[in-house]
């Protein structure tokens, strides 16, 4: 087959490839990362590319403009080529995957503005450490074994299995074949010293590691969160519970698709679920490789690892065919995953070191929910408690330590940035907390005070909160035509709001939210109240009735809490109740890795939280349906907002 030379500029990465090749897979093969919300299907519009010269066809779009279309514009997922090329990439169109900072792990709360999270770069709990019995995933000991005489000539494999029974409590102990071929030369040439590392699979204790000498100081394991957005991996010390580092990557899947249904699909493609899974381990080997650089730690001293994950992603990281969780009636493959040696999911810590996953308790509802209840403590608490993540899949969990419910709501990825026209994630020049003035002109603040690029989720509830406050919406979310204002404007066939003018932003475009952008917040927010509103009242409760509630995710670092209540994301009541607490999910499998017995909780959480579906309840939908109004059509639920 004939074959032709694409070049990209700047930069100039070149690809040979075949003719009729997709362009925006050709960007992707060459090393390119450009945005691609939709998984290119050519709905978002964000992977804009300009032909300089060659032979290509593409399919007409009305995500270009005319005038783009005369200086070449073309989308790349809906491009082939049909020659040599040379191709134009604008700086917008390109997706920044470099790692968040190390300066930026308190997932860039913005000091004095919005309520304090719970710090988790220096490892601060939810609740009490007392709780948690350290007895991590994997423990070394370090033993000194009596040589065999002529009285004492038990086999080599005996003779460690009974100094490690007696010597410690441990029910079962096995250990591998690799282990056993290895054992009587290590024995004699380390004069019978040597450090075991006994790691907690399932229900049995496992000689997983026989090292000569002694290590037994030099234990090391990682906790990640693994987002649909962002990868998050903690660096600890086994022994002394420290933790070394915090690392966040976007997650590289967000190539094919921001949201779990796009890449359950892409997945049933050709090496679809190959380029995912490939995708996650390359986040979760870059952040390993980077904590262990900057800490002059061994990777052979790394031995175990706890992810938390929501469903589709834990079966994306393990493989696993994640086709019919969409597919009536949403059954996943696995919830509850056994403890497996990290390098059956290509995780790079030592060869043989143990990999456990969070158990989850649906398929809409997986283990970062689960990690979030047990950081939040809501199984050591008779208060009533209320945890809500806030995300693409707003997940919702209701109970005390004698019962726990849970629901999700399908939020849409507004609040994180995407099917929004001017959306970003919560990255550097993200606008984070607007206000406006008087003469109706926006005020804004942007992470790490870089000129503003677009609007991330907090950034939208502020600015939404404003709008409304100042009249330039309604609750309907209509733009108020009849107000005089340069900042108002009928764009391409609907009404916007300039937020910040071309020659203010980092961009080469005004930054605007437009009526269609409302639109979509006001159904994510309507989703997450609604969601939560249900699952009160499913149990005859009332918001009043709920003690405490936790805010969680990234979106919850940033969130202000007031303009929340403002625009009717949440509920009205006592301030006092809410607390944020950031990566919730990260938090869990922290405590996790370094307790077997929170793990066994964990299970016990997944196991006895009732999952609620109200998908095709119809009351649902009419609670839905009347939280599609800022803040609500009932307002007399969010009285400090009708005063």
């Amino acid at each position: 087959m004939e074959k032709f030379k694409v070049v990209f500029k700047p930069g100039g990465k070149s690809i040979e490839v075949k003719k009729g090749a997709d362009l925006l897979q050709v960007a992707v093969a060459s090393g390119l990362h450009i945005n691609s919300s939709c998984a290119g299907e050519g709905i978002c519009g964000r992977c804009k590319v300009i032909i300089k010269k060659g032979a290509f066809r593409t399919e007409p779009t009305g995500r270009i403009s005319h005038e783009e279309r005369k200086k070449g514009y073309v989308l790349a997922c809906l491009t082939t080529v049909e020659g040599n090329l040379e191709v134009h990439v604008p700086k917008d169109s390109l997706l920044d995957l470099g790692k968040i900072k190390e300066a930026d792990a308190k997932l860039y709360r913005l000091k004095g503005i919005y309520s304090e999270a719970v710090d988790i770069d220096k490892g601060k709990p939810i609740i009490s450490e007392d709780v948690f019995k350290h007895s991590p995933i994997s423990t070394k000991l370090y033993i000194e074994l009596p040589p065999p005489t002529l009285d004492d000539s038990v086999s080599d494999y005996e003779r460690l299995m009974r100094e490690i029974k007696e010597k410690y409590d441990v029910p079962i102990v096995q250990t591998g074949l690799r282990n056993i071929r290895r054992l009587g030369s290590i024995l004699r040439y380390s004069d019978w010293k040597v450090t075991v590392t006994l790691g907690k699979r399932n229900e049995t204790t496992e000689v997983v590691i026989i090292e000569p000498g002694d290590s037994s100081g030099e234990n090391y394991g990682v906790a990640f969160d693994i987002g649909t957005t962002t990868i998050s991996g903690q660096l600890i010390n086994l022994d002394t519970k420290e933790i070394l580092g915090t690392k966040a990557a976007y997650n590289k899947q967000i190539m094919f698709g921001d949201d779990v249904i796009t890449r359950i699909m892409f997945a049933t493609e050709e090496n679809g679920l190959e380029r995912l899974h490939h995708a996650v381990i390359d986040n979760m080997n870059a952040i390993i490789n980077e904590l262990i650089a900057e800490h002059k730690i061994p990777l052979s001293r790394l031995t175990g690892v706890i992810c938390a994950g929501n469903t589709t992603m834990i079966h994306l990281l393990l493989r696993v065919d994640p086709t019919y969780i969409r597919k009536e009636p949403y059954v996943s493959t696995a919830n509850f995953v056994p403890v497996i040696r990290a390098a059956e999911a290509g995780i790079k810590i030592h060869p043989r070191g143990l990999a456990a996953c969070i158990p989850g308790v649906s398929t809409y509802v997986g283990g970062d929910i689960v990690a979030g209840a047990v950081a939040c403590g809501i199984n050591n608490t008779d208060k009533l408690t209320l945890l809500i993540d806030v995300g693409t899949n707003g997940e919702i969990v209701l109970g005390s330590r004698e019962w726990m419910a849970c629901c999700s709501a399908s939020a849409g990825p507004a609040f994180e940035g995407s099917g929004v026209s001017c959306g970003m994630r919560a990255i550097k020049g993200a606008i984070g907390k607007v206000e406006i003035n008087s003469k109706l002109e926006a005020k804004v603040e942007t992470i790490q005070n870089e000129k503003p690029m677009g609007i991330c989720g907090s950034g939208y509830v502020d600015l939404i909160a404003e709008m409304f406050k100042r009249g330039i919406i309604k609750r309907d979310g209509k733009i108020n035509r009849d107000l005089k204002s340069k900042n108002i404007r009928k764009g391409d066939g609907e009404f916007e709001y300039i937020v910040v003018p071309k020659k203010k932003a980092g961009s080469n475009y005004d930054i605007v939210i437009k009526e269609s952008d409302i639109e979509n917040i006001k159904r994510s927010k309507g989703a997450i109240y609604a969601a939560v509103s249900m699952l009160i009242k499913k149990f005859g409760l009332k918001f009043n009735d709920v003690k405490q509630i936790f805010i969680a995710g990234g979106f919850g670092t940033f969130l202000n809490m007031d303009n929340a209540v403002f625009i009717g994301l949440l509920p009205d009541i006592d301030r006092k109740k809410f607390r944020f607490v950031g990566n919730s999910s990260l938090i869990g499998a922290r405590e996790i890795l370094l307790s077997y017995e929170t793990m066994k909780r964990a299970e016990e959480i997944a196991g006895k939280m009732t999952y609620i579906d109200f998908s095709k309840d119809s009351a649902y939908m009419d609670e839905y349906m009347s939280a599609l109004f800022f803040p609500h059509t009932d307002l007399g639920q969010f009285p400090s907002v009708k005063k």
